[in-house]
């Protein structure tokens, strides 16, 4: 008697039959995490500012990523949370119709800004290129 084991199917390019519906979700966590984000910026302890939520906005945006990434292996998938917080962020840097901002320009809005796009946008690039990296 042979036993022979099937390979497990090729699943690079599919998709689960609900995974448009989480990446939606997954855009739309995008646009609330950065409201909180942008919210919580000007915290201060005592008299020193304290922008912790710039730092935890990399590590949200990096986790939205791995989480369209555990849906699709499209890179174009990957960047659709990142595209829809860095218009959110872009929204929120400009004036509103009577002249109020919700982001200063100081080096918390800049903070903000390399935190909430560099860490995710440097795992896009490891995860599309892991294999330039495994040693031979």
């Amino acid at each position: 008697m042979r036993v022979t084991f099937d390979k497990a199917p090729d699943r690079t390019h599919d998709t689960l039959p609900l995974g448009p519906v989480i990446i939606a979700v997954l855009v739309l966590d995008a646009l609330i995490t950065l409201a909180l984000e942008v919210l919580y910026l000007p915290t201060y302890i005592n008299t020193v500012a304290f922008p912790l939520s710039a730092v935890l906005a990399g590590v949200v945006n990096v986790l939205l990523v791995m989480g369209v990434r555990s849906i699709t292996h499209r890179v174009g998938a990957m960047f659709l949370p990142i595209a829809a917080w860095t218009l959110g962020f872009l929204t929120c840097a400009v004036t509103g119709p009577g002249g109020d901002i919700m982001l200063g320009s100081d080096w918390r809005t800049l903070l903000l800004l390399f935190c909430g796009l560099v860490p995710p946008l440097l795992y896009i690039y490891i995860r599309t290129n892991a294999g330039l990296f495994t040693t031979r």
